[in-house]
């Protein structure tokens, strides 16, 4: 059996029926890392996966039942902690940094029986839209080596796409799981916040991180999201409600759900250029027995605001325990403890994350606090209520993953205001709290991947999935 370009699913029916081994599978992810090692996505291969591949070969042999995912080698980001292994978030202040325990969603993983091949580049501390904040180099598209991967799990969404692995794992605060997805052509979904446990995550903005799968299918995403999720006593955050299977669940289903559009996205899809797409998904999901129906949500145009100033405040918050002492690097030649704060933080962090930190500094000052934090609080409060509104007469609301395929590497890197509008549609979802899904929906003028997002009420992934099997299944562009 050919190895090329195998589903989670797949791979664990051939390794059933012993149609390659384990080892074998492993040294073909491997090779392919080798031969895109000009893509930058993954930072590093660990050298115990083919150990652990032959573990796997002697389990099948034993004839002992198998765990879900067993053999299924997979990449994983590298701000999710693995014990032993380097986590260093993609900067220069975490180089080297090995992790002092494993994070709830790796070791869920280990017990399904996946082997780890190694870590995923990011942009530094998850923060960016275009992995190009790395401090080891920006990561490329996996189409397109002129072109940005997504952020901040472009390595994540690139080793899948290029055939790295079967699947990785991403986070994502603003779109850090789905807008890499959207410009590589795979599948993205970010959780109902709170599903996954984020006990050993690397924290960017607390109340918005949520780790999930970038998948080469819906029924991987549907399967892997069902292992990974459910409550966890190391994560007081997580919800204690069961989880379904989403993947024994899913049916692909689009006739009889009630999708809702936003009118106030009608003129951002406009300046896409892309409107005819979006505007053809719509009539399609008519004609496929799905009713539409338009809402407005007149707060969605402080979306972007909000989130750029609640996550800069809990990122300042988060990132304050790395000062040079016990988990970083520090600097050199200094002479009193402020002077060591200040340079080893200044030698440390990248660009981004000093321009992230000193805007949360901004918004929590107290000249300041109530002007920008309490209202953008206000602001988030008011969001999750127009959209409990608004699901309570609808399924799914459907909008852009991004404004387009991915964009040329360098092309955003000195406005960082026009970085940050590439945002634009899926910081929502992370606001509110609500699982968001994003999929292939066709191509761009270039020929590059375009993508579609979903969001569903709390809690209600399985129809994300049953929605985007069908509509994976049965859409055609431009039919």
């Amino acid at each position: 059996m050919e190895m090329k370009n195998l589903t989670a699913i797949q791979i664990v029916e051939a390794l059933k029926n012993k149609e390659f081994t384990c080892e074998a599978l492993v040294k073909y992810y491997l090779e392919n890392i080798e031969k895109n090692a000009q893509k930058n996505a993954v930072l590093e291969v660990f050298d115990d996966a083919i150990e652990n591949a032959k573990k796997i070969d002697e389990l099948i042999a034993s004839g002992q039942e198998l765990p879900a995912l067993c053999g299924v080698p997979i990449i994983i980001k590298d701000n999710i902690l693995y014990k032993g292994k380097i986590s260093s978030c993609a900067s220069k202040f975490l180089k080297g940094y090995k992790a002092q325990y494993t994070s709830t969603v790796v070791q869920k993983l280990l017990d399904a029986g996946v082997v780890i091949l190694g870590r995923a580049n990011m942009d530094e501390f998850a923060m960016g839209g275009s992995c190009e904040n790395s401090a080891f180099g920006p990561c490329k598209n996996a189409l397109d080596d002129r072109r940005v991967s997504g952020g901040s799990s472009g390595g994540s969404a690139v080793a899948v796409a290029s055939d790295m692995c079967a699947f990785a794992l991403g986070s994502d605060t603003g779109g850090s799981i789905r807008q890499p997805a959207s410009f590589n052509g795979v599948v993205g979904i970010k959780p109902t916040y709170a599903r996954v446990s984020r006990y050993g995550l690397v924290a960017y903005a607390s109340s918005f991180d949520q780790i999930g799968p970038i998948t080469k299918s819906v029924e991987d995403s549907a399967l892997v999201l069902s292992i990974i999720a459910g409550h966890d006593e190391k994560d007081e955050t997580s919800l204690s409600s069961s989880v379904p299977n989403y993947f024994k669940n899913l049916e692909g289903k689009i006739a009889g759900l009630k999708v809702g559009v936003l009118k106030e996205t009608n003129d951002l899809i406009a300046k896409t250029g892309y409107a005819h797409i979006y505007d053809g998904i719509r009539t399609w999901l008519e004609s496929q027995g799905a009713s539409v129906q338009e809402f407005s949500v007149p707060s969605f145009d402080l979306c972007l605001p909000t989130y750029y100033t609640l996550t800069t405040a809990e990122a300042t918050s988060n990132l304050g325990r790395f000062d040079g002492v016990k988990y970083t690097s520090r600097a050199e030649g200094v002479t009193n403890l402020d002077e060591l704060y200040l340079n080893s933080r200044s030698e440390g962090f990248g660009n981004e994350v000093k321009r992230r930190i000193m805007l949360g500094n901004f918004v929590l000052s107290s000249g300041y606090y109530d002007a920008y934090y309490m209202k953008a609080m206000q602001v988030r409060q008011g969001l999750k209520n127009e959209f409990k509104t608004i699901f309570q007469n609808c399924d799914v609301v459907i909008l852009p993953t991004t404004f387009g395929e991915a964009f040329e590497i360098g092309s955003k890197t000195n406005n960082p205001v026009e970085m940050y509008v590439e945002d634009m549609f899926t910081t929502l979802a992370n606001i509110i709290g609500n699982p968001a899904i994003s999929i292939p929906c066709g191509k761009g003028k270039t020929g590059l991947p375009l993508g579609l997002q979903i969001i569903a009420d709390n809690e209600q992934e399985q129809t994300l999935f049953n929605f985007s099997k069908y509509f994976i299944d049965n859409f055609k562009e431009g039919k």
